[in-house]
């Protein structure tokens, strides 16, 4: 199921190309560990892609074509040490929605910041079966984009300060007032 990004437009898309070119010359755009050598390879490009003229389920069919996705991975075990684990059948889908909407995310907060939006409402952007009560605790409220900004670009593909986009599968994003 597609997320319903309500203020994804041309301009939008615009920030977030920007978001993605900051997080590639800083070196610090998120791999997932589900990826394969080949999807490692191309995320950047095939993320691009999406961001100029697709959406998150462009892009997790394009991760799900040329064996992107890795069928095993590396889980850290809470004692030490590692072992390894089947990738989830819906891991395109996870990886798509994930880095879709946060470049989304920050292309707002940019957004804002440049046109004195003082704040963003947080919104559930994909209907879930079983919401996390963090998540529906942070639905219609206020954030603030340079908080939020900051938080997302602090830590790219984990879980923020914030809460937002919420973890996998939280289906949370924001629009504007």
């Amino acid at each position: 199921m597609s997320l319903n990004l309500l203020n994804l437009d041309g301009r939008t898309r615009q920030y977030m190309q920007k978001e993605l070119e900051y997080d590639l010359s800083r070196q610090q755009l998120h791999i997932s560990p589900y990826l394969s050598g080949q999807g490692i390879h191309d995320f950047a490009n095939i993320l691009r892609e999406a961001i100029s003229e697709g959406n998150e389920e462009t892009l997790a069919e394009a991760l799900s074509d040329k064996r992107r996705i890795a069928r095993t991975a590396h889980r850290r075990q809470p004692k030490g040490g590692f072992h390894i684990v089947s990738v989830p059948a819906n891991a395109a889908e996870m990886i798509a929605d994930d880095a879709f909407n946060r470049y989304y995310i920050r292309a707002l907060c940019c957004r804002a910041i440049d046109e004195d939006i003082e704040h963003l409402i947080v919104y559930r952007a994909r209907p879930v079966q079983t919401p996390r009560s963090r998540s529906e605790d942070l639905v219609e409220t206020a954030v603030d984009p340079t908080q939020l900004l900051k938080d997302l670009r602090l830590h790219t593909g984990e879980d923020t300060d914030l809460g937002i986009p919420g973890g996998p599968n939280s289906g949370l994003s924001v629009h504007f007032p």
